[in-house]
C-alpha cells in the first residue's frame, strides 16, 4: 500500500511558506529555495541572539568610556573606583544615566574620585 501524504506535505510547505513570508524573490513562493532561506534565517537568528548581548555591552562601555574622559577618568579606573566604592550599578544603567542624565552621572563620578584619592 502506497503513502499518498497530501496533508502532511501540505502543512509542512504551509508552515515553511509562512516563516519565509517578506523574503524577497522566489525565496518566498519557490519550495526549494524557501527551505533553504528559512534554515539559513533560522540558524542566523539563533546566533545572533546571543551576539547582540556581546554587540550592547560594548556600545555601553565605549559610552561610559567618553563619558568618563570628560571628567578626566579612564573607563578601567572608574570601574575599579566604583568597586571599592561597593556601587552595584551595572554598565547598561550606567551609560544610560550619562546619556539621560549627566549631574546624576557627574555626582557618581565625583564618588568614585573621592573613593580611588
Amino acid at each position: 500500500m502506497r503513502v499518498k501524504r497530501a496533508l502532511i506535505r501540505r502543512t509542512r510547505k504551509r508552515k515553511v511558506f509562512k516563516l519565509a513570508k517578506g523574503f524577497s524573490g522566489r525565496k518566498k513562493n519557490t519550495w526549494r529555495t524557501a527551505v533553504e532561506s528559512v534554515h539559513h534565517a533560522l540558524a542566523y537568528a539563533y546566533r545572533h541572539r546571543r551576539t547582540r548581548k556581546r554587540d550592547f555591552r560594548r556600545l555601553w562601555i565605549v559610552r561610559l568610556n567618553a563619558a568618563v574622559r570628560q571628567h578626566g577618568l579612564s573607563y578601567s579606573r572608574f570601574m575599579h573606583g566604583m568597586k571599592k566604592a561597593n556601587v552595584q550599578l551595572d554598565r547598561k544603567i550606567l551609560s544610560h544615566l550619562a546619556v539621560a542624565d549627566p549631574g546624576a552621572f557627574a555626582q557618581l563620578v565625583q564618588l568614585v574620585k573621592a573613593e580611588l584619592a
